[in-house]
């Protein structure tokens, strides 16, 4: 994915594992499909979110694909690991794929479409590969509906440089509260739409070690190059908005997020 603003880092797929793991319960206790049922995961990535799938239904064949090939390295390594048979892996351009159509009976996609240029056009070739009646399922997050305490000057600049640096790259940070409409508009039925709160104080250890430091921090960690180069912030600035985020992990701190999962049928 060539507008993937994290970059493709170890780092960054530690992150993205992390993230799954910490986010597993929030965003996927309602996610299972049936047994025999053929399921389509478009864009993979590492297969952090393809784990959770695959245990959540064990009986269902899933086929997960992405553009690039390290990440489908590092998804297949992570599957192996995990010793799980029910899925394979492609690589392939969701604009692009290399399936009969009308083949998936349920189609999933997980943090893609934000950083894609034209949503409705990719839901639409979707939709394509999915059977008459069969469902699609889409996760997405919203970096306009973070709010974290204490706050400071540098540390929301800080945020407001990964919103811009996605931005920069033609994707939309603000993309989940457009779920509805981006799947009415692409033209599935009984749309429906669910927001996904993760809210984080120190009473929740797991979430402000799992979620604030090593998914919310880490993503804005990731676009520190992007943001001083195109002098979005100088170094200075962004050194000390890191810090006071940081300060949310701390006794003190909490921390609000925002998900949305959409549904919608063909």
């Amino acid at each position: 994915m060539k507008n993937y603003v994290h970059g493709y880092s170890k780092r960054e797929s530690e992150r993205l594992e992390d993230q799954a793991d910490t986010l597993s319960e929030i965003l996927h206790y309602d996610t299972e499909f049936p047994p025999g049922s053929e399921v389509l995961e478009a864009g993979c990535g590492v297969g952090a979110q393809t784990i959770i799938l695959a245990k959540n239904s064990p009986e269902a064949n899933i086929t997960s694909v992405d553009i690039s090939p390290e990440s489908l390295s590092s998804a297949k390594n992570l599957i192996e690991n995990e010793k799980i048979v029910n899925v394979t892996f492609k690589q392939a351009d969701i604009m692009d794929l290399p399936f009969e159509k009308e083949s998936f009976d349920h189609i999933f996609v997980c943090f893609v479409l934000e950083h894609l240029l034209d949503p409705v056009l990719a839901l639409k070739e979707l939709k394509k590969y999915l059977k008459k009646g069969g469902s699609i399922t889409v996760i997405e997050g919203d970096h306009g509906s973070c709010y974290f305490h204490p706050e400071s000057k540098e540390s929301v600049n800080a945020w407001k440089c990964l919103i811009k640096a996605q931005q920069d790259l033609g994707g939309d940070p603000m993309i989940g509260r457009r779920i509805y409409p981006l799947l009415e508009e692409a033209g599935f039925k009984n749309v429906q739409v669910t927001p996904r709160v993760v809210y984080v104080d120190k009473s929740k250890p797991a979430l402000v070690d799992g979620f604030i430091k090593k998914t919310i921090i880490a993503m804005v960690e990731g676009v520190k190059d992007h943001a001083i180069n195109s002098g979005l912030i100088n170094r200075g600035q962004w050194e000390k908005g890191i810090d006071d985020l940081y300060k949310s992990a701390q006794k003190d701190g909490t921390f609000f997020y925002n998900f949305f999962k959409g549904t919608g049928i063909k």
